[in-house]
């Protein structure tokens, strides 16, 4: 049955609600903090008090408690933990993830937002000399802490992820023992924000860049065979897979966002050459991007703590932007906010309209949907610029030439809040 009834206005916005906003300040005693515990090389100290590693994870976990503590303890603490051996890692090293759960009605499907806490000198290897690691990678350990003051208070449909990540250093080994634990605990993962180098805004070469922070995803899915990438590059989806969809949805969150940030789209998975800890969940099929300063400065990463010259080294907290790591945070809190808000996305979507002047849409239901956002564009164009709400799980767009246009469906709760859209491609035969 053909469904194109439009939903009442309660389902087209959703209010803004009373929510804090990121304080510079806390997000400076935070990567001061974290900044105390000497190194936090992954094969420092576990044990020691309050220098190294384990220090370091046990103050995080203190600290996400100390956060649920304010919402009747909303915020469940774990650690996750598996060993790891590597080129940088020879001997072996334990590897342990400190994991936050704030409970949604669904406590299978998860929105995850993290950053690494281990850090590193020049010589990877060295696990003894002062690392302070202020923006690589302590700005993203306290975005977390204060993305979970931020949305403490307020209940979602998903469970919130918060997470702090070990052997990223050594070779992204803390996040692929969360993608493993995600998989192997059949978690629905509705998104993964990977924060790492947000802190700063003054470039290598002196350019002051605080107008725009960079969100890199995958257009073509690593987890597709090549018979599904066949099938998206027929269909013409090459830029709309799951986390290009995503980072797409940052960056419309972004632009609502009063006094906020320019998302800079970039189109690939990471910076050229490099890599970071959303890879692994895009390995396993697992939506996920990265956040990353406007412009780096490559002095104040992976460098022991020197001078030569009028030349300085080392990631140090003075060459940080707070105000800016801020703005950064309020992008993050607000897309998982609306994400675990809203119901998941539709599993997939599909088109049909050859030899047509209209376009027949279909989609698979979501539960818990109010309804569904048929999102359409011409082919010309990067971005939705047409909408229409309905109930159903099938529509007729009139007049919406099939072979000029591409089309995506979205879910919604029924206070407005709005999954990712899914792309819809050719009709399996």
């Amino acid at each position: 049955m053909r469904m194109i009834l439009l939903l009442p206005a309660l389902i087209l916005a959703t209010a803004a609600g009373a929510r804090d906003t990121p304080r510079p300040d806390r997000l400076r005693a935070d990567v001061a903090t974290l900044v105390g515990f000497g190194t936090r090389h992954t094969a420092s100290d576990p044990d020691h008090p309050t220098r190294g590693i384990g220090a370091a994870r046990r103050w995080f976990a203190n600290e996400l408690t100390r956060i649920g503590a304010n919402c009747g303890n909303c915020i469940t603490v774990a650690n996750i933990a598996r060993g790891f051996t590597g080129p940088r890692a020879p001997t072996g090293v334990n590897v342990v993830d400190v994991l936050g759960f704030q409970q949604g009605r669904d406590p299978k499907r998860v929105v995850i937002v993290m950053g690494h806490i281990d850090s590193r000198v020049s010589d990877v290897m060295d696990a003894k000399s002062d690392a302070p690691g202020a923006n690589d990678d302590a700005s993203g350990v306290a975005l977390v802490l204060e993305t979970a003051r931020l949305l403490l208070k307020e209940k979602f449909d998903a469970t919130i992820v918060y997470a702090a990540l070990s052997g990223e250093e050594q070779g992204l080994w803390g996040a692929q023992l969360l993608a493993d634990t995600a998989k192997e605990r059949g978690w629905t993962v509705t998104a993964v924000l990977n924060n790492d180098i947000v802190g700063n805004t003054i470039g290598q070469d002196g350019r002051k860049v605080a107008d725009r922070v960079r969100v890199f995803s995958e257009g073509i899915r690593a987890s597709e065979s090549i018979e599904q990438h066949i099938a998206r590059r027929a269909a013409g989806g090459e830029d709309d897979g799951p986390s290009r969809a995503l980072a797409k949805t940052v960056d419309a969150v972004a632009t609502g966002l009063p006094g906020g940030l320019d998302v800079f789209l970039d189109r690939r998975p990471d910076r050229f050459g490099r890599g970071g800890d959303h890879e692994p969940f895009l390995k396993l099929g697992y939506p996920a991007i990265r956040f990353s300063v406007g412009v780096e400065n490559y002095d104040a990463q992976h460098q022991d703590l020197r001078s030569e010259g009028k030349r300085v080294y080392g990631d140090t907290i003075d060459r940080m932007d707070f105000a800016y790591l801020a703005r950064v945070t309020a992008i993050n809190a607000a897309t998982i906010a609306r994400l675990a808000a809203a119901p998941g996305a539709p599993t997939s979507a599909s088109i049909e309209g050859a030899l047509s002047t209209d376009t027949t849409v279909r989609w698979q239901p979501v539960a818990n949907a109010a309804g569904y956002r048929i999102r359409w564009r011409r082919n010309d164009a990067q971005d939705w610029t047409n909408s229409r709400d309905v109930t159903g799980t099938e529509a007729v767009l009139k007049g919406v030439i099939v072979d000029d246009h591409f089309v995506a469906v979205s879910a919604l709760s029924a206070s407005g809040a709005e999954s990712v859209p899914t792309f819809a491609g050719r009709a399996p035969r």
